[in-house]
């Protein structure tokens, strides 16, 4: 496992089993992005770096008994959490870094990130191998429950043109990557981008 693998696995580790309790009013930010995602019944999505798996029930719900959720992180701590909140039971989850996906190429319809690209070691590389897994015309939907500028002032920093979050920025990003982004929402309450796997 790489350096940066391995600090992701200990930053995350370490704050696993107070993760829910430290944002308890992030659940219907996720599930309004999960809403406004456009998934099917029958869908197949995956909750890239699903942490303690606050998106699943919303995924589930957006896919139906027919449809296939799974839920992969590199932490087994946030896996153990989401376990012990029950959310297995929307999805199954899997110990797998989504820079290395156990999965076929175009296995999935749809992949949710919700606060994962700003933690990719390699960002360019990273979404190549989520667009790998997901068939031409299946989407990416890059979520967090507070905007950029909102994030930025609560870890004391200041915002800049080089966030990789900045639509200048995201958007030639997902394009070298096998992305065209169709939405960009910035908001305070919010942060989506939702992009296209193009073929």
């Amino acid at each position: 496992m790489s350096e940066d693998h391995t600090h992701v696995q200990e930053f995350f580790g370490a704050r696993a089993a107070d993760w829910d309790r430290k944002f308890p009013a992030d659940g219907p930010a996720f599930a309004t992005a999960v809403a406004d995602f456009g998934l099917r019944p029958g869908d197949r999505v995956l909750d890239a770096g699903c942490g303690t798996g606050r998106a699943l029930s919303a995924l589930r719900e957006a896919v139906g008994p027919s449809g296939t959720v799974l839920g992969a992180d590199l932490t087994p701590q946030m896996l153990a959490a989401a376990r012990q909140a029950g959310r297995d039971a929307q999805g199954t989850l899997l110990l797998a870094d989504v820079a290395r996906l156990p999965l076929r190429d175009g296995a999935l319809d749809a992949v949710f990130a919700a606060g994962l690209v700003a933690h990719l070691p390699d960002p360019a590389a990273d979404l190549r191998e989520l667009a790998r897994v997901v068939r031409p015309g299946g989407r990416l939907a890059l979520f967090h429950p507070i905007g950029r500028a909102a994030l930025a002032a609560r870890h004391g920093r200041e915002l800049t043109a080089d966030d990789m979050r900045a639509e200048h920025n995201l958007g030639p990003l997902l394009a070298g990557s096998g992305w065209r982004m169709t939405r960009y929402v910035d908001e305070d309450t919010r942060f989506l981008a939702v992009a296209l796997r193009t073929p």
